[in-house]
């Protein structure tokens, strides 16, 4: 199902840039319309972000795949995630091979995508609570992904990640946001590269816009 779309998708995301094969490949297994709602599966295999409810977004393809390319991740490689959402990008990584945790704060969509990870095996850790503090139990992280803007970048985050790990999160106002890609040199030194023009929705949290 949606296959020549899909494949479509993945030739239009090469042209912009992505060359990664293990990003690639897992692009072409999930099927992306497995985790946005009804009522918009139809525009599954565009390149755009959709709304999955509660004010949130599943990203535009070549968003999730820009990201996840700029870890630079091999398998095995052990990955945060800061906004489980759909649970899409934590299936592409588990797809990948990653040992995978997620984070997501709205215990209604981390119940949904609880289910959905339970019904197509996808074997993530997860849990529903403020992300920007991160996950210390399980640190450090090869990689660190954080699918909602923040005003800054949260230390807490910055203090979980391996040494020649890196963190890509977007950071900006919250309407437009510049993407930040941190690797981190030594315990206190990150080498930063900043890409601008990405938009997401809020990160919430202690460490991030604080919630009305």
């Amino acid at each position: 199902m949606y296959e020549k779309e899909r494949n479509e998708l993945i030739d239009s995301i090469i042209e912009k840039g992505i060359e990664d094969e293990l990003v690639l490949n897992a692009m072409r297994k999930v099927e992306r319309h497995l985790f946005v709602p009804d009522s918009v599966k139809h525009h599954s295999y565009r390149d755009s972000a959709l709304p999955i409810g509660f004010g949130q977004t599943i990203s535009q393809p070549f968003t999730v795949a820009y990201m996840t390319q700029a870890m630079e991740l091999k398998p095995g490689s052990k990955v945060l995630e800061v906004g489980t959402g759909s649970g899409y990008q934590a299936a592409i990584l588990y797809e990948m091979g990653m040992k995978v945790y997620s984070i997501e704060r709205n215990v209604d969509i981390y119940n949904r995508t609880l289910k959905l990870f339970d019904k197509y095996s996808i074997r993530a850790a997860t849990r529903c609570s403020d992300g920007t503090i991160g996950w210390n139990e399980f640190s450090p992280f090869d990689g660190i992904v954080v699918t909602a803007g923040g005003p800054s970048v949260p230390e807490n985050l910055k203090k979980q990640l391996a040494i020649n790990g890196k963190l890509v999160i977007p950071v900006g106002d919250k309407k437009s946001q510049t993407l930040h890609i941190l690797t981190k040199i030594d315990e206190d030194k990150f080498e930063t590269k900043k890409v601008p023009y990405f938009a997401f929705v809020p990160l919430i949290g202690k460490e991030g816009w604080k919630e009305k």
